[in-house]
Protein backbone atom coordinates (compact mmCIF):
# COMPACT_ATOMS: atom_id res chain seq x y z
CA UNK A 1 0.00 0.00 0.00
CA UNK A 2 2.87 2.27 0.81
CA UNK A 3 4.56 1.64 -2.40
CA UNK A 4 1.09 2.02 -4.21
CA UNK A 5 0.53 6.15 -2.47
CA UNK A 6 4.91 6.56 -3.96
CA UNK A 7 3.72 5.25 -7.40
CA UNK A 8 0.56 7.59 -7.18
CA UNK A 9 2.28 10.52 -6.43
CA UNK A 10 4.92 9.30 -8.82
CA UNK A 11 2.14 9.64 -11.53
CA UNK A 12 1.27 12.73 -11.06
CA UNK A 13 4.80 14.19 -11.09
CA UNK A 14 4.78 12.61 -14.58
CA UNK A 15 1.77 12.07 -15.84
CA UNK A 16 3.02 10.89 -19.29
CA UNK A 17 5.15 8.32 -17.88
CA UNK A 18 3.16 5.25 -19.08
CA UNK A 19 6.02 2.80 -17.46
CA UNK A 20 4.67 4.41 -14.05
CA UNK A 21 1.49 3.18 -14.52
CA UNK A 22 2.13 -0.30 -16.10
CA UNK A 23 4.15 -0.51 -12.62
CA UNK A 24 1.27 0.67 -10.73
CA UNK A 25 -0.93 -1.68 -12.35
CA UNK A 26 0.73 -5.03 -11.57
CA UNK A 27 0.91 -3.69 -8.24
CA UNK A 28 -2.56 -2.95 -7.80
CA UNK A 29 -2.84 -6.27 -9.17
CA UNK A 30 -1.16 -8.15 -6.11
CA UNK A 31 -3.31 -6.24 -4.01
CA UNK A 32 -5.73 -7.67 -5.57
CA UNK A 33 -7.55 -4.27 -7.03
CA UNK A 34 -8.40 -5.73 -10.21
CA UNK A 35 -10.31 -2.88 -11.61
CA UNK A 36 -8.00 -0.68 -10.54
CA UNK A 37 -5.01 -2.22 -12.14
CA UNK A 38 -6.90 -3.26 -15.35
CA UNK A 39 -7.74 0.68 -15.64
CA UNK A 40 -3.62 1.21 -15.52
CA UNK A 41 -2.47 -1.38 -17.83
CA UNK A 42 -5.10 0.06 -20.46
CA UNK A 43 -4.39 3.40 -19.35
CA UNK A 44 -0.12 2.01 -20.19
CA UNK A 45 -0.59 0.66 -23.16
CA UNK A 46 -2.58 3.34 -24.87
CA UNK A 47 0.10 5.99 -24.16
CA UNK A 48 2.71 3.67 -25.70
CA UNK A 49 1.26 1.05 -27.86
CA UNK A 50 4.53 -0.45 -27.71
CA UNK A 51 4.14 -1.93 -24.50
CA UNK A 52 0.93 -4.07 -25.93
CA UNK A 53 2.70 -6.73 -27.43
CA UNK A 54 4.53 -7.76 -24.11
CA UNK A 55 1.72 -6.90 -21.80
CA UNK A 56 0.91 -10.45 -20.49
CA UNK A 57 0.24 -9.04 -16.94
CA UNK A 58 -2.66 -7.14 -18.90
CA UNK A 59 -4.13 -10.37 -20.15
CA UNK A 60 -4.40 -11.81 -16.70
CA UNK A 61 -5.93 -8.82 -15.04
CA UNK A 62 -8.54 -8.75 -17.99
CA UNK A 63 -9.29 -12.09 -17.19
CA UNK A 64 -9.84 -11.76 -13.33
CA UNK A 65 -12.16 -8.22 -14.16
CA UNK A 66 -14.36 -10.47 -16.90
CA UNK A 67 -13.07 -9.12 -20.00
CA UNK A 68 -12.64 -12.10 -21.77
CA UNK A 69 -13.04 -11.59 -25.23
CA UNK A 70 -9.97 -8.58 -24.67
CA UNK A 71 -8.04 -10.97 -22.30
CA UNK A 72 -8.03 -13.24 -25.71
CA UNK A 73 -7.04 -10.53 -28.02
CA UNK A 74 -4.01 -9.87 -25.33
CA UNK A 75 -3.11 -13.40 -25.60
CA UNK A 76 -3.08 -13.39 -29.68
CA UNK A 77 -1.02 -10.39 -29.33
CA UNK A 78 1.59 -11.66 -26.87
CA UNK A 79 1.79 -14.59 -28.90
CA UNK A 80 3.41 -13.13 -31.66
CA UNK A 81 6.57 -11.71 -29.71
CA UNK A 82 6.16 -14.82 -27.17
CA UNK A 83 5.55 -17.87 -29.27
CA UNK A 84 6.52 -20.90 -27.45
CA UNK A 85 5.01 -20.11 -24.00
CA UNK A 86 2.40 -22.87 -22.63
CA UNK A 87 1.54 -20.25 -19.87
CA UNK A 88 0.24 -18.03 -22.56
CA UNK A 89 -1.74 -20.97 -25.10
CA UNK A 90 -3.45 -21.42 -21.25
CA UNK A 91 -4.32 -17.96 -20.72
CA UNK A 92 -5.98 -17.50 -24.40
CA UNK A 93 -7.85 -20.86 -23.60
CA UNK A 94 -9.33 -19.65 -20.15
CA UNK A 95 -10.17 -16.54 -21.45
CA UNK A 96 -11.75 -18.46 -24.79
CA UNK A 97 -13.37 -20.88 -22.93
CA UNK A 98 -15.15 -18.20 -20.89
CA UNK A 99 -16.16 -16.24 -23.78
CA UNK A 100 -16.83 -18.65 -26.15
CA UNK A 101 -17.12 -22.35 -24.43
CA UNK A 102 -14.01 -25.00 -23.86
CA UNK A 103 -14.94 -26.51 -27.10
CA UNK A 104 -14.48 -23.67 -28.97
CA UNK A 105 -11.34 -22.76 -26.36
CA UNK A 106 -10.00 -26.53 -27.14
CA UNK A 107 -10.36 -26.40 -30.72
CA UNK A 108 -8.32 -22.43 -30.73
CA UNK A 109 -5.26 -23.81 -28.73
CA UNK A 110 -2.40 -22.07 -29.32
CA UNK A 111 0.32 -25.19 -29.92
CA UNK A 112 3.34 -24.68 -28.74
CA UNK A 113 5.96 -27.19 -28.97
CA UNK A 114 9.24 -25.90 -27.34
CA UNK A 115 8.87 -24.63 -23.83
CA UNK A 116 11.09 -26.94 -22.00
CA UNK A 117 9.95 -25.87 -18.38
CA UNK A 118 8.27 -28.62 -16.45
CA UNK A 119 5.52 -29.76 -16.51
CA UNK A 120 4.30 -27.32 -19.25
CA UNK A 121 4.46 -29.95 -21.92
CA UNK A 122 1.76 -31.75 -19.73
CA UNK A 123 0.10 -28.62 -19.42
CA UNK A 124 -0.53 -27.95 -22.76
CA UNK A 125 -1.63 -31.72 -23.64
CA UNK A 126 -4.16 -31.27 -20.37
CA UNK A 127 -5.67 -28.09 -22.29
CA UNK A 128 -5.61 -29.86 -25.48
CA UNK A 129 -7.48 -32.76 -23.98
CA UNK A 130 -5.03 -35.25 -24.34
CA UNK A 131 -3.27 -35.71 -20.55
CA UNK A 132 -4.73 -36.12 -17.23
CA UNK A 133 -5.03 -33.85 -14.07
CA UNK A 134 -2.23 -37.35 -12.73
CA UNK A 135 -0.04 -36.88 -15.67
CA UNK A 136 0.38 -33.22 -14.68
CA UNK A 137 1.57 -34.13 -11.47
CA UNK A 138 3.72 -37.19 -11.78
CA UNK A 139 5.93 -35.17 -14.30
CA UNK A 140 5.65 -32.45 -11.28
CA UNK A 141 6.96 -34.43 -9.19
CA UNK A 142 10.32 -34.84 -10.94
CA UNK A 143 12.92 -32.94 -10.19
CA UNK A 144 16.64 -32.86 -9.55
CA UNK A 145 15.94 -30.89 -6.12
CA UNK A 146 13.22 -29.76 -3.67
CA UNK A 147 13.50 -26.02 -4.56
CA UNK A 148 13.15 -27.28 -8.92
CA UNK A 149 10.11 -29.67 -7.23
CA UNK A 150 7.91 -27.02 -5.43
CA UNK A 151 8.21 -24.79 -8.65
CA UNK A 152 6.85 -27.37 -10.54
CA UNK A 153 3.94 -28.78 -8.18
CA UNK A 154 3.01 -25.10 -7.79
CA UNK A 155 2.78 -24.55 -11.44
CA UNK A 156 1.18 -27.73 -11.98
CA UNK A 157 -1.55 -26.94 -8.94
CA UNK A 158 -2.25 -23.43 -10.50
CA UNK A 159 -2.65 -24.52 -13.88
CA UNK A 160 -4.52 -27.27 -12.88
CA UNK A 161 -6.66 -25.12 -10.85
CA UNK A 162 -7.44 -22.86 -13.29
CA UNK A 163 -8.51 -25.56 -16.08
CA UNK A 164 -11.29 -27.25 -13.50
CA UNK A 165 -12.67 -23.62 -12.96
CA UNK A 166 -12.66 -23.48 -17.05
CA UNK A 167 -14.24 -26.83 -17.71
CA UNK A 168 -16.59 -26.32 -14.41
CA UNK A 169 -15.53 -28.93 -12.13
CA UNK A 170 -15.33 -26.35 -8.99
CA UNK A 171 -14.31 -28.69 -5.87
CA UNK A 172 -10.87 -29.70 -7.73
CA UNK A 173 -10.22 -26.40 -8.69
CA UNK A 174 -10.74 -25.00 -5.20
CA UNK A 175 -8.22 -28.32 -4.11
CA UNK A 176 -5.92 -26.66 -6.76
CA UNK A 177 -5.68 -23.29 -6.31
CA UNK A 178 -5.16 -23.72 -2.49
CA UNK A 179 -2.58 -26.02 -3.39
CA UNK A 180 -0.91 -23.71 -5.13
CA UNK A 181 -1.46 -20.62 -2.93
CA UNK A 182 0.43 -23.05 -0.68
CA UNK A 183 3.25 -22.77 -2.73
CA UNK A 184 3.40 -19.69 -4.30
CA UNK A 185 6.47 -17.41 -4.10
CA UNK A 186 4.59 -13.59 -3.63
CA UNK A 187 7.91 -11.93 -4.97
CA UNK A 188 6.96 -14.11 -8.13
CA UNK A 189 4.07 -12.60 -10.50
CA UNK A 190 2.64 -15.84 -10.86
CA UNK A 191 2.58 -16.20 -6.96
CA UNK A 192 0.34 -13.63 -6.74
CA UNK A 193 -1.65 -14.56 -8.91
CA UNK A 194 -2.36 -17.87 -6.97
CA UNK A 195 -2.72 -15.87 -4.17
CA UNK A 196 -5.03 -13.42 -5.53
CA UNK A 197 -6.92 -16.24 -7.16
CA UNK A 198 -7.07 -17.81 -3.79
CA UNK A 199 -8.50 -14.63 -2.26
CA UNK A 200 -11.27 -13.84 -4.01
CA UNK A 201 -12.44 -17.48 -3.53
CA UNK A 202 -12.18 -17.03 -0.24
CA UNK A 203 -10.00 -20.17 0.39
CA UNK A 204 -6.88 -18.31 2.26
CA UNK A 205 -7.21 -14.73 4.71
CA UNK A 206 -3.48 -14.13 4.50
CA UNK A 207 -3.51 -10.39 2.15
CA UNK A 208 -1.05 -10.47 -0.28
CA UNK A 209 2.60 -9.72 -0.27
CA UNK A 210 2.75 -5.86 -2.06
Amino acid sequence: AEAETDLSAAIEAEPDSAWLRQERAQLRFRLGRIEDSVADFDKAVEMAPRLLPQNWQRGIALYYAGRFADGRKQFEVHQSVNPEDVENAAWHFLCTAREKGVTNARNLLITVQRDGRIPMKEIQQLFAGKATALDVLNAAAKAEDDRARRDQQFYAHLYLGLFFEATGVLKDRDDHIREAAKLADPDNYMGAVALVHAQRLKLISTPTKP
